[in-house]
């Protein structure tokens, strides 16, 4: 991959800053094509304060979102990613507009409405926006807002930060672990935002193909062994499967949740304990099935002077992730976990809406 120029790593600065922002509860002005939309993020905001004295109360949402609450037939839907807006009572509470954006306090709070839905007129900006609360793990839901933002990003800044190659390793060190005491440990750190990723190369590295294994960060299932999910079974089982073979590499991504964050991904969960499967669930939060980005364990990979692998993995996007990032897969390995109670009816979904296979 090629080194990201000097605007390149300006864009994806100020897209950072932007998602800072949105953390903190400040607005931001998102601008495409000539226009532009002053937003707050509904989940971090004081939304109390913010109403307070307003005359009119207007929200951006996720397509998804909108299709739940009912307000697609509203809008042409032909375009599936197109956020949504709509006009308030001015009266709606702070407590009212939490519900409306949060599907899981949808049975808590079963009506809603009625809405109106109105004409968006910045597309572009409206899309820069939405990608910008997943990258900063919040609700994808905004007030909009008639002031100007101090900081200001534009959609190619959005994408600029989304397409950032530039990876590097800061650090590594010995570590031995359970299952190799023969390890090493590497750090890798972006200058375009604060996410860390590691790498754990297990064994003696000699000219044989590794045994690589990606997996993506999950608090639940990893430290604090969770029966909802396969991670953490997932993750002991490749360092076995590695410390057997001559070596392998384990690539510990921070993309929890399938990449929509720790706290959504507990969302996720309630909306799970509600009767939806991990698919719905991240679809009525406003996400994507799966929003991971493999490109980073590619540039990992390269980093490593790694080009070719044996991945252990039961999903073939992991593959096709790779691939398409210049790494060639020589080989997937299964990986075979056995089933609880739990987390049964979670593997089914992985295996008959997202393709997984042994």
């Amino acid at each position: 991959m090629a080194p990201s120029t000097g605007s390149d790593r300006q864009a994806a600065r100020r897209a950072a800053r932007a998602i800072d922002a949105l953390r903190r509860g400040w607005s931001i002005t998102v601008h495409a094509d000539g226009e532009a939309l002053h937003l707050l993020p509904v989940e971090t905001v004081d939304l109390e304060q913010q109403l307070a004295g307003s005359k009119s109360v207007t929200l951006l949402i996720s397509s998804s979102r909108a299709d739940t609450l009912k307000l697609l037939n509203q809008r042409a839907a032909a375009d599936p990613e197109l956020p949504v807006q709509i006009a308030l009572d001015p009266e709606t509470s702070a407590a009212e507009i939490q519900a409306i954006v949060d599907p899981v306090l949808d049975m808590q709070f079963p009506l809603k409405g009625p809405f109106r839905s109105e004409q968006l007129h910045s597309v572009p900006a409206a899309k820069a926006a939405m990608e910008l609360t997943r990258l900063g793990a919040i609700l994808p839901a905004f007030v909009i807002v008639d002031e100007p933002a101090e900081d200001t990003v534009s959609a190619s800044d959005v994408s600029a930060y989304a397409d950032s190659g530039s990876l590097t390793i800061s650090t590594h060190a010995r570590l031995p672990v359970a299952a190799n005491a023969q390890a090493h440990i590497y750090g890798f750190r972006s200058d375009a935002d604060a996410t860390d990723h590691i790498a754990l190369v297990v064994g003696e590295r000699n000219s044989s193909t590794p045994i690589v294994r990606l997996h993506s960060e999950c608090l639940t299932g990893d430290v604090l062994g969770s029966l909802k999910c396969d991670c953490g079974p997932q993750l002991h089982a490749a360092l076995g499967q590695m410390s057997e073979a001559q070596w392998g590499v384990l690539l510990y991504l921070r993309q929890e949740g399938r990449g929509i964050g720790l706290i959504n991904k507990l969302r996720a969960y309630a909306l799970q304990d509600q009767g939806f499967d991990t698919v719905d669930a991240n679809q009525r939060l406003g996400f994507a099935v799966d929003a991971r980005d493999f490109s980073t364990a590619a540039r990992m990979l390269d980093l490593l002077g790694i080009s070719t692998v044996k991945l252990l993995t039961n999903n073939p996007e992991k593959v096709e992730g790779l691939e398409a990032s210049g790494i060639g897969v020589e080989e997937r390995l299964p990986v075979k976990i056995a089933a609880n109670p739990h987390n049964e009816f979670y593997l089914d979904t992985k295996r008959d809406r997202t393709g997984h296979k042994l």
